[in-house]
Protein backbone atom coordinates (compact mmCIF):
# COMPACT_ATOMS: atom_id res chain seq x y z
CA UNK A 1 0.00 0.00 0.00
CA UNK A 2 1.16 3.64 -0.53
CA UNK A 3 0.43 7.08 0.46
CA UNK A 4 -2.32 7.78 -1.69
CA UNK A 5 -3.96 4.60 -1.85
CA UNK A 6 -4.00 4.84 2.12
CA UNK A 7 -5.14 8.22 2.55
CA UNK A 8 -7.25 8.86 -1.12
CA UNK A 9 -10.09 9.65 1.32
CA UNK A 10 -8.98 12.79 2.50
CA UNK A 11 -6.37 13.57 -0.58
CA UNK A 12 -9.62 13.52 -2.82
CA UNK A 13 -11.44 15.80 -0.60
CA UNK A 14 -8.47 18.53 -0.51
CA UNK A 15 -8.36 17.60 -4.20
CA UNK A 16 -12.43 18.28 -4.95
CA UNK A 17 -12.03 21.30 -2.88
CA UNK A 18 -9.13 23.41 -4.62
CA UNK A 19 -10.77 21.92 -8.22
CA UNK A 20 -13.87 23.82 -6.77
CA UNK A 21 -12.22 26.55 -5.82
CA UNK A 22 -10.54 27.50 -9.19
CA UNK A 23 -13.07 26.50 -11.24
CA UNK A 24 -13.02 24.24 -14.45
CA UNK A 25 -10.00 25.62 -15.95
CA UNK A 26 -8.13 24.12 -12.88
CA UNK A 27 -7.53 20.18 -12.95
CA UNK A 28 -6.42 18.73 -9.84
CA UNK A 29 -4.76 14.92 -10.12
CA UNK A 30 -3.82 12.58 -7.36
CA UNK A 31 -1.22 9.89 -9.08
CA UNK A 32 -0.74 6.40 -7.09
CA UNK A 33 2.63 5.80 -8.29
CA UNK A 34 3.01 2.06 -7.04
CA UNK A 35 0.79 1.11 -9.47
CA UNK A 36 2.61 0.93 -13.09
CA UNK A 37 3.22 3.66 -14.81
CA UNK A 38 0.67 3.59 -17.26
CA UNK A 39 -2.23 4.05 -14.74
CA UNK A 40 -0.95 6.04 -12.33
CA UNK A 41 -4.28 8.71 -12.21
CA UNK A 42 -6.67 7.43 -9.33
CA UNK A 43 -8.58 10.70 -8.91
CA UNK A 44 -8.82 13.53 -11.35
CA UNK A 45 -11.24 16.66 -11.11
CA UNK A 46 -11.50 19.05 -14.72
CA UNK A 47 -9.41 15.90 -16.20
CA UNK A 48 -10.33 18.23 -19.97
CA UNK A 49 -8.04 20.64 -19.08
CA UNK A 50 -4.81 18.04 -20.45
CA UNK A 51 -7.65 15.69 -22.01
CA UNK A 52 -6.65 12.92 -19.01
CA UNK A 53 -8.55 10.24 -17.17
CA UNK A 54 -8.53 7.81 -14.43
CA UNK A 55 -6.95 4.86 -15.31
CA UNK A 56 -4.39 7.04 -17.23
CA UNK A 57 -0.46 7.19 -16.60
CA UNK A 58 1.88 10.35 -15.61
CA UNK A 59 4.06 12.61 -17.29
CA UNK A 60 8.02 12.26 -18.18
CA UNK A 61 8.38 14.14 -15.08
CA UNK A 62 7.65 11.54 -12.72
CA UNK A 63 8.82 9.37 -14.99
CA UNK A 64 12.44 10.82 -14.22
CA UNK A 65 11.40 11.06 -10.37
CA UNK A 66 11.20 7.19 -10.12
CA UNK A 67 14.30 6.74 -11.83
CA UNK A 68 16.34 9.12 -9.66
CA UNK A 69 17.45 11.33 -12.57
CA UNK A 70 15.57 14.16 -11.15
CA UNK A 71 14.88 15.61 -7.80
CA UNK A 72 11.45 14.94 -6.02
CA UNK A 73 11.18 17.93 -4.73
CA UNK A 74 7.68 19.88 -4.51
CA UNK A 75 7.64 22.63 -7.14
CA UNK A 76 4.93 25.29 -7.21
CA UNK A 77 3.74 27.86 -9.72
CA UNK A 78 5.96 26.47 -12.77
CA UNK A 79 4.97 26.83 -16.42
CA UNK A 80 3.54 24.24 -18.77
CA UNK A 81 2.02 23.50 -21.53
CA UNK A 82 -0.46 21.14 -23.05
CA UNK A 83 0.35 19.68 -26.84
CA UNK A 84 -2.61 21.61 -28.08
CA UNK A 85 -1.20 25.26 -27.01
CA UNK A 86 -2.75 25.87 -23.83
CA UNK A 87 -0.73 27.22 -20.53
CA UNK A 88 -0.90 26.02 -17.72
CA UNK A 89 0.70 27.21 -14.20
CA UNK A 90 1.35 24.08 -12.50
CA UNK A 91 2.14 23.13 -8.96
CA UNK A 92 3.13 19.09 -8.02
CA UNK A 93 3.48 18.08 -4.27
CA UNK A 94 4.91 14.57 -3.84
CA UNK A 95 4.32 11.83 -1.07
CA UNK A 96 6.51 9.53 0.63
CA UNK A 97 6.44 6.49 2.36
CA UNK A 98 8.08 5.69 5.52
CA UNK A 99 11.83 5.42 4.06
CA UNK A 100 11.23 8.48 1.73
CA UNK A 101 10.77 7.34 -1.23
CA UNK A 102 8.55 8.96 -3.71
CA UNK A 103 5.15 6.92 -4.23
CA UNK A 104 2.82 9.34 -5.18
CA UNK A 105 1.70 13.24 -5.95
CA UNK A 106 -1.02 15.38 -5.97
CA UNK A 107 -0.62 17.67 -9.16
CA UNK A 108 -2.72 21.48 -9.99
CA UNK A 109 -2.86 22.66 -13.56
CA UNK A 110 -4.03 25.93 -14.12
CA UNK A 111 -5.25 26.97 -17.71
CA UNK A 112 -4.16 30.23 -17.86
CA UNK A 113 -3.82 30.33 -21.64
CA UNK A 114 -6.95 33.09 -21.59
CA UNK A 115 -5.37 35.37 -19.17
CA UNK A 116 -2.15 35.69 -20.41
CA UNK A 117 -4.33 36.81 -23.82
CA UNK A 118 -6.08 39.12 -21.84
CA UNK A 119 -2.66 40.31 -19.95
CA UNK A 120 -1.16 40.83 -23.30
CA UNK A 121 -4.00 42.98 -24.41
CA UNK A 122 -3.53 45.17 -21.50
CA UNK A 123 0.17 45.37 -22.08
CA UNK A 124 0.18 46.04 -25.85
CA UNK A 125 -1.87 49.17 -24.75
CA UNK A 126 0.71 50.29 -21.87
CA UNK A 127 4.24 48.58 -23.47
CA UNK A 128 5.87 48.21 -26.19
CA UNK A 129 7.40 45.11 -25.59
CA UNK A 130 5.54 41.71 -25.94
CA UNK A 131 6.06 38.87 -23.23
CA UNK A 132 6.96 35.64 -24.24
CA UNK A 133 5.21 32.61 -23.35
CA UNK A 134 7.76 30.02 -21.17
CA UNK A 135 7.19 26.41 -21.51
CA UNK A 136 8.90 23.38 -20.18
CA UNK A 137 9.00 20.13 -21.40
CA UNK A 138 6.33 18.33 -19.50
CA UNK A 139 4.35 15.76 -21.92
CA UNK A 140 0.79 15.55 -20.97
CA UNK A 141 -0.67 12.43 -22.52
CA UNK A 142 -3.43 10.18 -22.55
CA UNK A 143 -1.51 6.71 -22.32
CA UNK A 144 2.00 6.01 -22.22
CA UNK A 145 2.20 4.77 -25.89
CA UNK A 146 1.75 8.24 -26.68
CA UNK A 147 4.17 9.20 -23.99
CA UNK A 148 6.55 6.85 -25.60
CA UNK A 149 6.23 8.09 -28.66
CA UNK A 150 6.87 11.06 -27.98
CA UNK A 151 10.25 11.04 -26.18
CA UNK A 152 11.46 8.51 -29.04
CA UNK A 153 10.92 11.37 -31.79
CA UNK A 154 12.27 14.50 -29.45
CA UNK A 155 15.51 12.03 -28.59
CA UNK A 156 15.68 11.63 -32.14
CA UNK A 157 15.15 15.09 -33.28
CA UNK A 158 18.19 15.59 -30.91
CA UNK A 159 20.40 14.53 -33.38
CA UNK A 160 19.13 16.42 -36.20
CA UNK A 161 18.99 13.12 -38.28
CA UNK A 162 16.20 10.84 -39.57
CA UNK A 163 16.08 7.61 -38.02
CA UNK A 164 17.39 5.82 -40.88
CA UNK A 165 20.78 8.16 -41.22
CA UNK A 166 21.96 7.60 -37.35
CA UNK A 167 25.08 5.95 -36.55
CA UNK A 168 25.61 3.25 -34.14
CA UNK A 169 27.23 5.90 -31.30
CA UNK A 170 24.34 8.38 -32.08
CA UNK A 171 21.39 5.44 -31.49
CA UNK A 172 23.94 4.19 -28.17
CA UNK A 173 23.43 8.06 -27.37
CA UNK A 174 19.75 7.87 -27.46
CA UNK A 175 19.07 4.40 -25.46
CA UNK A 176 21.49 6.07 -23.04
CA UNK A 177 19.40 9.31 -23.07
CA UNK A 178 16.11 7.96 -22.66
CA UNK A 179 17.49 5.44 -19.48
CA UNK A 180 18.17 8.29 -17.76
CA UNK A 181 15.04 9.81 -18.19
CA UNK A 182 12.89 6.74 -16.84
CA UNK A 183 11.84 5.90 -20.93
CA UNK A 184 12.60 1.63 -19.52
CA UNK A 185 10.78 2.03 -16.83
CA UNK A 186 7.78 1.61 -18.65
CA UNK A 187 6.57 -2.21 -19.29
CA UNK A 188 7.77 -3.04 -23.06
CA UNK A 189 9.38 0.15 -23.66
CA UNK A 190 12.42 -1.59 -25.42
CA UNK A 191 10.52 -3.40 -27.53
CA UNK A 192 8.60 -0.05 -28.64
CA UNK A 193 12.78 2.21 -29.22
CA UNK A 194 14.28 -0.94 -30.62
CA UNK A 195 11.25 -0.80 -33.68
CA UNK A 196 11.55 2.46 -33.68
CA UNK A 197 15.67 2.38 -34.16
CA UNK A 198 15.26 -0.64 -36.48
CA UNK A 199 17.13 -2.75 -33.84
CA UNK A 200 16.90 -6.24 -32.23
CA UNK A 201 15.48 -5.78 -28.49
CA UNK A 202 19.02 -7.28 -27.78
CA UNK A 203 20.80 -4.96 -29.40
CA UNK A 204 19.09 -2.08 -26.99
CA UNK A 205 20.19 -3.82 -23.87
CA UNK A 206 24.13 -4.33 -25.61
CA UNK A 207 23.22 -0.40 -25.91
CA UNK A 208 22.34 0.05 -22.43
CA UNK A 209 25.43 -2.04 -21.11
CA UNK A 210 27.64 0.18 -23.85
CA UNK A 211 29.48 3.85 -22.74
CA UNK A 212 28.47 6.55 -24.93
CA UNK A 213 31.89 9.25 -25.17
Amino acid sequence: MGYVSDNLNLLSDIAKCIAMQFGENCEVVLHDLTLPYDKTIVAIWNGHVTGRKIGDGGTNAGLEILKGSASPDDQYSYINATPNGRILRSSSKYFRDEYGKVNGSMCINLDITDMIKCENTLRSLTSSSNASIPQTPELFVGNVDELLEIMMKEAVNMTGKSVGNLTKEEKVAIVHGLEDKGFFLIKKAAEKLADFLGLSRYSIYNYLNETTH
